[in-house]
């Protein structure tokens, strides 16, 4: 049936259909492209009270109960707490400033509590409290005694005008000597840059252990967050207090305004460039090395490059098997231990012995036991042997003036001595003599 249908079915009644599919399409993404280009989101909303170009969002208007600010229902359905804990250094400080803090807090209808025992301050809600951001202010409050704030300067923040943060930087610096050469760093000589940063944003800053706390506008104190980060990543705060006076002098000219201040700002790029060392400094260093060693180094060879990869080192467990050592007890492996300890140490003792002996044999001993002597010990000698020979011959002349009959001198003693490189010869000599002396007697 369905083939005699389209046999019979002239050819124009398609061509209709085939259009007519072809036109609704067409209108139906039309109309999709002008609803969403025409689409009003604000369609069903209402008109508020605050749709008001003359309303300025961003002012933060002062809580007072006499202007009409009002909880509904007259007071806060729940009791709202915040604890924080305080270091033991600071214990002394806050129960002499507590009764301070309790007073400034009763203005406010908020009770606070200082725990010694557990080294806590609370502070809470009551039931006259009125204003419902309050608490977070005291909470600021109490974070900031405990890190070491004074209480004039953080009782500040129960104002509207005072907004604070606390930025953690223990954490940014891995190694602890470069994380307090940084930190160092943010303060400056004397606290000058510290200064200078309070001044340019308006806040008060401390730093204190791993922490910096802030104190002002909020613009001041996400300037001061930047440039501490900044310090933390090795970036001196130095170059931040130069952009932020550049700022200040350009925010007062009102022409610049709407405008990009890119041009005037500095941009300062981080460098990592390997400084080379002066000649003055390496040629002290070659100085030192030769008089050392004796020789001049030489010269570095550069390594041929190789795609191959080195060998790989014998690990432990390997030198222990290829010693034997890795199948011994734990026993023997301690006895092992201590017999070569033992033997180190009685090399070295052997070794300190000889050193001690050599200090009182002659020197004729000692060059015959060292070979030859060095040239420049020669010199030295020949000098010495001068000067003995001198004295010898004054001794002469000394004895030749008085008619006594001399002793053997010391002249012909140390002509024996220097002959003969035996020491022992000189004394067996001159006991032959005493003997022979003896004899004749």
């Amino acid at each position: 049936q369905t083939h005699i249908f389209l046999v019979q079915t002239p050819l124009y009644y398609f061509h209709y259909i085939f259009f007519s599919t072809m036109a609704t399409t067409a209108d139906i993404e039309d109309a999709n492209t002008s609803s969403s280009a025409k689409k009003n989101h604000n369609k069903y909303r209402r008109d508020k009270p605050w749709d008001n170009p003359d309303i300025d969002h961003w002012d933060v208007k002062p809580w007072d109960e006499a202007d009409g600010d009002a909880l509904p229902g007259g007071r806060l359905l729940e009791e709202s707490s915040f604890a924080t804990l305080f270091p033991k250094y600071r214990e002394k400080y806050l129960r002499e400033v507590w009764p301070l803090v309790t007073r400034s807090l009763d203005k406010y209808k908020i009770a606070c509590e200082l725990n010694l025992v557990e080294g806590s301050m609370t502070v809470r809600t009551t039931k006259k409290t009125s204003d419902p951001y309050i608490i977070l202010k005291a909470r600021d409050l109490i974070k900031l005694l405990a890190r070491s704030i004074p209480a004039p300067q953080a009782l500040k923040i129960l104002n509207d005008d005072y907004h604070c943060d606390i930025l953690k930087i223990g954490g940014l610096v891995r190694n602890k000597e470069r994380f307090v050469k940084r930190r160092q760093r943010l303060i400056g000589p004397d606290g000058a840059t510290l200064k200078a940063l309070e001044l340019l944003t308006q806040c008060y800053i401390l730093v204190q252990g791993n922490t910096v706390s802030v104190m002002g506008s909020y613009k001041g104190i996400k300037q001061v967050r930047k440039v501490v980060l900044e310090c933390m990543n090795n970036i001196h705060p130095v170059y931040n207090i130069k952009r932020l006076m550049i700022m200040r002098e350009l925010e007062k000219d009102p022409k610049l305004q709407n405008e990009s201040w890119d041009r005037f700002l500095p941009t300062f790029k981080k460098k990592n460039v390997q400084r080379k060392k002066p000649h003055q400094v390496m040629e002290e260093k070659q100085k030192s090395k030769t008089a050392e060693g004796g020789a001049a180094p030489a010269a570095k060879k550069k390594k041929t490059y190789t795609p191959f990869p080195p060998a790989q080192q014998p690990s432990k467990i390997d030198l222990q098997l290829e010693s034997g050592e890795y199948f011994l007890s734990e026993r023997e492996r301690k006895a092992k231990k201590m017999a070569e300890k033992a033997k180190k140490s009685a090399e070295k003792t052997e070794e300190k012995r000889v050193k001690r002996e050599m200090e009182f044999l002659p020197p004729s001993v000692l060059a015959a036991a060292q070979g030859t002597s060095s040239s420049e010990s020669k010199p030295a000698k020949k000098d010495g042997n001068d000067n003995e020979k001198a004295d010898v011959n004054r001794l002469v002349s000394k004895f030749a003036k008085s008619g006594k009959k001399r002793k053997p001198t010391f002249e012909d003693n140390t002509a024996s001595f220097q002959s003969d490189s035996d020491p022992g010869v000189l004394f067996s000599s001159t006991k032959k003599e005493k003997k022979s002396k003896k004899a004749k007697k």
